[in-house]
């Protein structure tokens, strides 16, 4: 008897790899083109580490006209939780990241790489697992998860490294004969990888990002399938990264370690390795110590986050790549109107420690993306939020053609208003544009250095009776507040104001912050003049009355 009457008594409807390795050939692209992936396994929400791999992945597949899928790796289903891959898709899905190939659904995938969900790969595992154990590369272990606990004990107690390695590996050197027996007589197994290595020697690898590694050899024996025919993530993921020819593995540097063990896999099974680029994960600033962003402690981890903020996509991207390459920053400075597809990623920039995440930077990227949009789109996406989350928003915003107006507003100019940063934001920054909600607004009028009843009440009167003209441009409407100013015995110009401060009491900035805070209960909002040919003469009118009944 040979390792090949066993690997047929183990997988006897199983194929022979070359059938495999014809129906996945190399694919057709050109030379230089990257082929990346992201594969998350389905068991919570898509953390923000996740979505910044996979935008890396992406953009390196984009630049080189190369492919990037997305494969689930299910075969940890006691872990799996319920809509977990459509989570997942939902989520590529929201921040433009859908996947030239791979899973679209709960069950369905699209391309010619496929099943792109692990689960349903598993004859093709069992197929490499048979070739291996007929090379005398793998074998059935049939040690119980007790025996294999006693191991690690005994192994504790003598403070030696834990593991099924060597003279631990107690079925390693099981005979063929014998283990046919076993198996015949109805004994449990699994399937273990006969490591040829010694961890007294090394290994040199070149990470695509952390540069030369020296590593320890791989000893272990690990297994590559379960007892319920599925295969580890780790044999599962060396044959899948072959047969979708993927060339370079982006994934996050908790898995450095496990580079000896991938690199043996392919190099057993004849493969030829993809290229590693291990990230650096997201830190945050915890107190004054750096931590990783963490699941349970900070609610911005979660990708879900953003759309309940309302914070766009598109901000997110903008974010993650200016954490990815420190480039990104001046290239956007240089080039504010062209898109992130035009900016080309380099691995070889990336952080070797982890990027700090600064939620405070996040928003102000935010409201430069923001400021960019016109007016219709900031109404579709606000309205588009407020219909999840936010009922009284959606209300106001039912008559469109007003809505326009008021997100009209110091928009599509050279310095845009900055004033949103997200959609949830919208609500109290557009508020007092209505009437109702300006008239529910119960805080006190924040008058700065003209807040004497008397000078403003005398403001509000004579801008209205003898000042305002919704006809006029914008330079006679300035020009008017200054006269006012004047009447008042105000400086008319602020430079005046500064050259004899001892002469006046006021200036025509001062008049100005009286006018906006009758009419908006703010000292800091969009332009005045645009604010004030929204609202029109009449509700203006109104305010001031309101006002001046009030104080």
């Amino acid at each position: 008897m040979n390792y090949k009457d066993l690997a047929n008594l183990i997988f006897p409807e199983a194929k022979e790899i070359s059938y495999y390795e014809e129906k996945y050939p190399e694919r057709n692209l050109a030379e230089g083109a990257i082929v990346t992936r992201f594969a998350p396994s389905p068991t919570g929400f898509v953390h923000i580490g996740g979505l910044y791999q996979g935008l890396i992945a992406r953009k390196l597949a984009n630049q080189t006209g190369g492919v990037f899928f997305l494969r689930v790796e299910d075969t940890d289903q006691k872990r799996e939780v319920e809509n977990g891959i459509v989570g997942i898709v939902d989520s590529l899905k929201e921040f433009g990241f859908e996947p030239d190939e791979g899973m679209i659904s709960e069950n369905k995938g699209k391309g010619n790489y496929g099943p792109y969900k692990q689960s349903q790969r598993k004859e093709i595992y069992q197929a490499y697992a048979k070739y291996l154990i007929e090379q005398g590369k793998a074998y059935p272990c049939f040690c119980t998860p007790e025996e294999v606990e006693e191991i690690r004990a005994k192994q504790e107690a003598a403070k030696i490294r834990p593991g099924y390695y060597g003279v631990w590996a107690k079925c390693r050197n099981v005979t063929v004969e014998e283990a046919m027996e076993r198996i015949k007589n109805g004994e449990q197994y699994i399937i273990r990888f006969k490591s040829p290595g010694r961890e007294d020697r090394k290994i040199k690898h070149h990470d695509v990002i952390k540069g030369n590694v020296d590593f320890p050899e791989n000893d272990q024996d690990i297994v590559i399938i379960k007892a319920d025919g599925l295969p580890t993530y780790h044999f599962a993921h060396a044959i899948d990264d072959h047969l979708m020819r993927t060339t370079h593995v982006i994934r996050g540097d908790e898995w450095l370690s496990s580079v000896p063990l991938h690199l043996q896999l392919f190099h057993e099974l004849g493969f030829k390795a993809p290229k590693y680029a291990h990230i650096a994960p997201i830190m945050k600033n915890d107190e004054g110590n750096k931590r990783k962003l963490s699941k349970r402690k900070d609610p911005e981890a979660a990708v879900s986050y953003y759309a309940e903020e309302g914070i766009p996509e598109l901000a997110v991207k903008e974010y993650l790549l200016n954490i990815a390459n420190s480039t990104f920053e001046n290239w956007r400075r240089a080039n504010p109107d062209k898109t992130i597809d035009e900016f080309e990623l380099q691995l070889n920039k990336m952080s070797v420690s982890g990027a700090l995440f600064d939620m405070v930077k996040l928003l102000d990227v935010s409201k430069i993306v923001i400021s960019k949009m016109t007016a219709e789109e900031v109404y579709k996406k606000s309205l588009e939020w407020a219909q999840k989350y936010d009922k009284d928003l959606e209300t106001l915003l039912q008559d469109k053609e007003y809505a326009l107006k008021v997100f009209g507003i110091e928009r599509g100019n050279k310095k845009p208003r900055k004033d949103i940063s997200k959609w949830s934001d919208v609500k109290e920054n557009i508020s007092y544009m209505y009437d109702e909600e300006f008239e529910k607004d119960g805080s006190e009028y924040p008058y700065q250095v003209i807040n004497d009843k008397e000078s403003i009440e005398k403001i509000l009167k004579l801008y209205i009776e003898k000042y305002y003209d919704e006809n006029d441009d914008k330079q006679t409407w300035f020009d008017k507040i200054k006269e006012l100013a004047g009447e008042m015995g105000y400086a008319k110009e602020v430079k005046e104001f500064k050259e004899n401060p001892d002469m006046y009491k006021a200036h025509v900035g001062d008049v100005s912050t009286v006018l906006r805070v009758a009419l908006t209960k703010r000292t800091n909002t969009p332009d005045m003049y645009e604010i004030m040919q929204v609202l029109g003469k009449d509700r203006i009118a109104n305010r001031f009355v309101r006002q001046l009944g009030q104080s």
